[in-house]
């Protein structure tokens, strides 16, 4: 007799830094979606479609929760909101070296109505490994919630134990999605998140938090893709830092994208980049648009 065939939305929650993105990552056994030590790396919410046998599981990072500053700070959490409407199960990541105060802010805001599991990310930075039992005791005990998981998304111990308790929870049903779909994105939406990774990797202090890459052409030819893409930034000083001296930045930052695009697109690429001062776009509607950034 054929097993029933069970699908749904697990929807990933967290604050910033907590290991969200490279959760997702470990639990599809791809890099889909860009990882970073610096906060606030994620600022759509990315779909991660997980296709076996049995069951179809479309797992959607969200941006860390954070207090709006920005327009574009209220569509991250627009996108924290559309997240909390459709989810099945509900995936909740906290950080556990960090304080149980701060996981109970974002457990009673959220409001959760559907199951939830929670994930004590970065067990491997935790010194006295046998207090482990006793913290995720002390978690179940205080939140009432019955899956309480250690791991470490980085080394992927005990990613393993992650399905098996999505499983108890997803609901029957026939799949969202074709079976070869990774993702509800296109190429050019991972292009602009690859290069975008980029900066957070190569650059300080507030200049990835400034920068939005728009894709202005993506050409497929015979042989090689020739990608032409925008790098908007709020100020022309931090256009300068972009560039660097004699132009040794942008030309670093080419290749560094060019390297992690056509290891995505599994063939050859030409890459150029412009950069463009657009002030205040963080707070303007129609360069957000523009952007991507649709609420």
């Amino acid at each position: 007799m054929q097993e029933q065939f069970q699908s749904g939305f697990v929807n990933i929650f967290g604050a910033p830094n907590a290991g969200k993105s490279t959760l997702l990552n470990a639990l599809l056994g791809e890099q889909l979606v860009i990882t970073s030590a610096k906060v606030q790396t994620t600022r759509h919410r990315i779909l991660g479609i997980l296709n076996e046998p049995n069951y179809q599981v479309i797992f959607s990072d969200t941006p860390g929760i954070i207090e709006p500053k920005y327009k574009l700070h209220q569509k991250m959490m627009l996108h924290v909101k559309s997240a909390l409407e459709d989810a099945d199960v509900a995936i909740l990541v906290h950080d556990i070296t960090l304080p149980m105060e701060e996981f109970e802010a974002i457990h009673d805001m959220l409001k959760l109505k559907v199951p939830v599991i929670l994930l004590l990310n970065k067990k491997d930075l935790v010194k006295d490994k046998g207090s482990v039992d006793g913290i995720i005791k002390q978690y179940k005990e205080k939140f009432k919630i019955q899956d309480v998981l250690a791991v470490s998304a980085k080394s992927g111990k005990d990613i393993d134990k992650i399905m098996p308790a999505i499983l108890k929870y997803l609901p029957e049903g026939m799949p969202y999605y074709p079976e070869d779909h990774i993702s509800d994105r296109p190429v050019r939406f991972f292009v602009s998140e690859l290069i975008r990774k980029q900066i957070y990797d190569l650059y300080q202090e507030e200049i990835p938090y400034h920068t939005a890459v728009l894709i202005q052409s993506f050409e497929e030819k015979p042989n090689i893709n020739v990608i032409k893409a925008d790098i908007i930034v709020t100020r022309e000083t931090q256009k300068v830092i972009l560039i660097g001296k004699g132009g040794s930045m942008i030309k670093q930052l080419g290749i560094n994208a060019r390297k992690a695009i056509e290891e995505f697109v599994q063939g050859k690429v030409h890459l150029e980049l412009f950069v463009k001062v657009r002030p205040k776009w963080r707070d303007n509607e129609n360069y957000l648009k523009e952007y991507g950034y649709n609420s």
